[in-house]
């Protein structure tokens, strides 16, 4: 069949079902729920492609799941949807715990399941070779360290991010190239979507000064103030950034987590939490070599010890330009967009745990349109429903019929030019290694 008449059908087929796919991302909407904890929205997700009698897994990285059609020979495309929410406690639909889905996370998931409907209901997929995979993945907002810690300390999960979790766990081991959509309000209206987008990786660190109580009155020159230690460290860390390069978008961020229990107490235990970010791997490593730096200087300046935790984040992404004009073209052929109405690139210094994936397989990640407001902030708003529920789905759709289409050789052809920095194995290798505790003892360094 004509490669124009199977995304004609496609789109009809969305069209005839776009009030169920709203209801998909509405019902997720009204239940926001952290990452790993995405019990309900998994149960939504997966009840859903049970509609399109699609075979299923579930608890695939903890909680998410992944649907498919009958498998054939070929390569297979996954389409990707995050779970989880953000926590927005201003946010005027935001839970009594301030979760909400102030990131577009619900739209994706309803941009998965409406491209499922698509090929599916138009009974497009059977036309093409190989094989689409429609993966419901959690935590993706690299938050909420103390739970996550406790899966990995009881051995449920291995790493923050879902998408990192499903790789040690095989789950992309057959998926030759990932298609995601998240949503962005522009700040030139005239553009209908960003079509490249590069980010930071970063590392976390979670830190602790330790020195010695004493009477903050009777006798504080007997103790160790932790307290000291951290804001120190905080100054090191600011006398540090006119060492990083501006291409490298460097940025570290940090939190008092804990700051002692009693005024007439010398503090001497103050917990931090610190985000390492940066725009490439060697960046991220030169810097959270000089936060090391910075943290251990200000222990050694008074004596105490500092403890540093370092979790690999996410790593940098780097979007593959081929996927992209795929999607730029439906857009500009299907939805009349254009030459001029496309951000090129964009380049971001927030991450994602799709960098990873970029690492090692084709990615494209597209901002699409339909939202206004800050992505995480109290504005945040889906303004069309149309453009944030409805397009998005019908694009994914149409390039995943470009990529499987003429014997999937578009895809071929892609996934042949790929250039990957990490294969599975040197990257779990890269994520253990820089993974674990130093402690440092400053009394004993004078």
């Amino acid at each position: 069949m004509d490669k124009a008449e199977l995304k004609r059908r496609c789109m009809e087929a969305i069209d005839a079902e776009c009030e169920s796919i709203q209801a998909i991302g509405d019902k997720i909407y009204q239940n926001p729920e952290l990452g790993y904890k995405e019990f309900e929205t998994t149960k939504t997700m997966a009840e859903a492609f049970r509609s399109l009698d699609m075979h299923l897994e579930t608890e695939i990285a903890y909680t998410g799941c992944k649907a498919y059609m009958d498998k054939k020979e070929g390569l297979t495309v996954g389409v990707i949807g995050e779970l989880d929410c953000v926590v927005c406690t201003d946010h005027k639909d935001c839970t009594v715990e301030g979760n909400v889905h102030a990131c577009g996370h619900n739209v994706q998931l309803a941009n998965i399941y409406g491209c499922a409907v698509g090929l599916i209901k138009s009974g497009v997929w059977k036309e093409l070779a190989g094989n689409v995979e429609f993966i419901a993945i959690p935590a993706e907002e690299c938050v909420d360290y103390a739970y996550r810690d406790s899966l990995i300390a009881d051995g449920k999960i291995s790493f923050y991010g879902g998408k990192q979790e499903y790789v040690k766990r095989g789950g992309f081991d057959n998926t030759d190239m990932l298609l995601q959509c998240h949503m962005m309000e522009m700040e030139d209206p005239s553009k209908a979507c960003i079509v490249n987008t590069d980010c930071n990786g970063f590392i976390t660190k979670t830190v602790s000064f330790l020195g010695e109580s004493a009477h903050a009155g009777f006798a504080p020159f007997e103790g160790i103030n932790a307290l000291n230690m951290a804001e120190l460290a905080l100054n090191n860390i600011h006398a540090q950034r006119e060492t990083f390069k501006d291409d490298d978008k460097v940025r570290v961020s940090a939190i008092i987590t804990e700051g002692g229990n009693l005024v007439n107490v010398v503090p001497a235990k103050v917990e931090m939490q610190i985000m390492v970010r940066a725009f490439h791997v060697d960046a991220m490593m030169d810097a959270s070599k000089k936060v090391d730096r910075a943290l251990k200087a200000a222990a050694l300046a008074l004596g105490g010890k500092v403890e540093i935790r370092d979790k690999m984040g996410y790593l940098p992404m780097k979007t593959d330009r081929n996927l992209s004009a795929l999607y730029r073209e439906n857009m500009m052929t299907l939805a009349g967009v254009p030459e001029d109405g496309f951000v090129e690139r964009y380049e971001t210094a927030g991450s994602t745990d799709l960098g990873d994936m970029s690492q090692m397989k084709p990615c494209m990640h597209i901002w699409s349109t339909g939202v206004t407001g800050g992505l995480h902030a109290k504005e945040y708003r889906i303004a069309d429903a149309d453009k944030a529920y409805i397009l998005p789905a019908k694009m994914l759709a149409a390039t995943v019929i470009d990529l499987l289409y003429d014997n999937a050789e578009k895809a071929k052809e892609i996934k042949e030019q790929f250039q990957p920095s990490f294969t599975k194995e040197s990257y779990l290798a890269f994520m253990k290694e820089h993974t674990g505790k130093v402690c440092f003892d400053g009394g004993k360094e004078i």
